[in-house]
């Protein structure tokens, strides 16, 4: 077997942009520009950033969802960036998603019964009869009663339908989940029932899960490594204790000053960044986060910094892409 269920390599992703009379291309929008990854079986990886820095087009591309621009995602040791649709059909019963929105992505006409077996029909799963057992296992497992079968996705709540979302997911005994923001459209009451079904359900099936948010504080307790990134690039990666601890970009730092604490007494600094993202279509020179932090120096602008082994680490146990950390 492989050391690594999933990898990625130099991961691009760019969307074309077309304008003018005639709809010509006029240039690309630099959605996912040479993100590596990996990711062992039965763990947790976090991805997080802000909106619109490439997190969804990474876990949408990891699936083939997208077509690469460049760059390769190997899964169970198989490069599946060439095949075709025919040859990665087979491989898509262990890598499944579950979305950020639970109601957009049931199927309003459905009943969550149909929406549970359809997975099960296309892959030539069971007889009827086993499908329908299969069904109410897959309820039972997530939380929720036999009778939600004959009901519809309007009927139920926010966190209800996340639950049918989670069990959709996991209907055909997957190895490696997708979430996608799972829980940022959910209460706060609700997100930490979420989360400890899905560490249950991972304990129960050794599932690894890609964890994409933007929440740092929801990431915290899930995950086991940390991603951070920022307009298309991974910035920084470490264990979870590692960058709440001695996080080391300047990036991840104020992200994690931004996290509340839950006590009036503690006065946390805040790190405030100043400026707007910049256009993943018009990406900056040199460090794509120089536009906006609060250290940077005349090399920031001109060289793009590589991510490397922080100083004192060894192997790839903490990666940082910095010039005032690497110099």
């Amino acid at each position: 077997m492989p050391e690594y269920l999933l990898e990625t390599k130099n991961l691009k992703i760019h969307f074309p942009v077309y304008g003018g009379l005639f709809r010509r291309k006029t240039g690309k929008v630099y959605a996912v520009d040479g993100v590596s990854l990996k990711v062992k079986a039965g763990e947790t990886v976090g991805l997080v950033g802000e909106s619109g820095c490439g997190k969804t087009t990474v876990g949408r591309a990891v699936l083939r969802l997208y077509e690469l621009t460049g760059g390769d995602v190997i899964f169970e040791g198989k490069n599946i960036s060439g095949m075709s649709e025919s040859e990665i059909r087979p491989l898509r019963r262990n890598m499944q998603m579950v979305f950020q929105d639970p109601f957009e992505s049931l199927d309003a006409r459905q009943t969550v019964g149909d929406i549970l077996e359809e997975p099960l029909i296309i892959h030539g799963i069971g007889s009827p009869s086993a499908r329908r057992k299969e069904v109410e296992n897959l309820l039972s497992r997530v939380g929720m009663t036999e009778s939600s079968i004959t009901r519809f996705p309007h009927e139920f709540s926010g966190g209800q339908r996340q639950r049918i979302g989670i069990a959709r997911a996991i209907a055909l005994k997957p190895r490696l989940v997708v979430c996608d923001e799972p829980v940022s459209a959910l209460d706060v009451s609700i997100q930490s029932q979420i989360l400890n079904l899905l560490l249950d359900l991972q304990s129960e099936m050794n599932l690894a899960y890609l964890f994409i948010a933007h929440d740092l504080a929801v990431v915290k307790h899930i995950s086991d490594h940390i991603a951070v990134m920022y307009l298309g690039k991974i910035v920084e990666y470490t264990d979870a204790d590692t960058i709440y601890q001695k996080p080391l970009h300047p990036y991840t730092k104020a992200l994690i000053s931004a996290i509340p604490v839950p006590d009036p007494s503690v006065r946390n600094k805040k790190t405030v960044l100043h400026g707007d993202v910049p256009s993943p279509s018009h990406p900056p020179s040199g460090c794509s986060f120089h536009t906006r932090c609060p250290v940077a120096f005349d090399r920031c602008r001109t060289d793009e910094p590589e991510l490397l082994p922080a100083p004192g680490t060894e192997g790839e146990n903490h990666l940082v892409a910095c010039h005032l950390v690497n110099s």
